[in-house]
């Protein structure tokens, strides 16, 4: 049987990180194996990208290039972790997957989503996540959380405005795909938003 791929998307300082982590737990616990991994990054070639990008080195370089190196960080993640995991009967649970490229590079960098479509298609062929949970919150919620967490992420030190494109870019994305993405109000506490988790998880395997 194949494993099930849920991926977590969402702004900086919604939480999904944490919410990810929770749920690679609770299934760990319950016997199921699961793979815990993230983007950029997850595989070996993919972490030398992610440092390339989330440095800053590739800001020179511009939008376009950026998006060409998540994709191939993509691509590198999906060959080496993602596809053989599913294939053996692991869950996977990622935090961010293509989603996010839509909404980072689409929505807060203006990139032609043509450009993405056809990277998608190329590094993916088809696969998509079984169930993405998108962690919405408003932009200063999480701009305040990611502030107390601290970060040298250059990512996070984007403009207001710009996490505004992300957020509505990423709210675009759960309206063209309610089957598969399903959104969490991720400024309610803590408790709540696992429960939210929960009730997702259980209807994706329910028979």
């Amino acid at each position: 049987m194949r494993g099930k791929f849920i991926t977590f998307e969402g702004g900086e300082g919604a939480g999904k990180s944490t919410q990810a982590g929770l749920l690679a737990a609770r299934l760990t616990a319950q016997g199921i194996d699961v793979v815990l991994t993230r983007e950029p990054g997850g595989s070996a070639g993919a972490e030398i990208i992610r440092h390339v990008i989330l440095s800053g080195a590739a800001k020179p370089l511009g939008p376009d290039v950026e998006a060409v190196l998540f994709a191939a960080a993509r691509a590198d993640h999906l060959d080496h972790v993602i596809r053989p995991a599913l294939e053996r009967g692991s869950w996977v649970v990622c935090d961010r997957f293509t989603d996010a490229s839509f909404a980072y590079q689409g929505g807060g960098r203006a990139i032609d989503e043509g450009f993405i479509h056809s990277l998608e298609a190329q590094v993916q062929k088809g696969r998509q996540p079984d169930l993405t949970l998108l962690f919405d919150a408003p932009v200063d919620i999480g701009m305040a959380r990611a502030k107390r967490r601290g970060s040298d992420d250059r990512m996070e030190a984007e403009t207001v405005a710009f996490f505004e494109r992300v957020r509505e870019a990423y709210l675009r994305r759960a309206v063209s795909f309610p089957q598969r993405i399903k959104t969490i109000d991720a400024a309610r506490p803590l408790d709540e938003v696992q429960a939210a988790v929960a009730a997702q998880l259980q209807k994706l395997v329910a028979p």
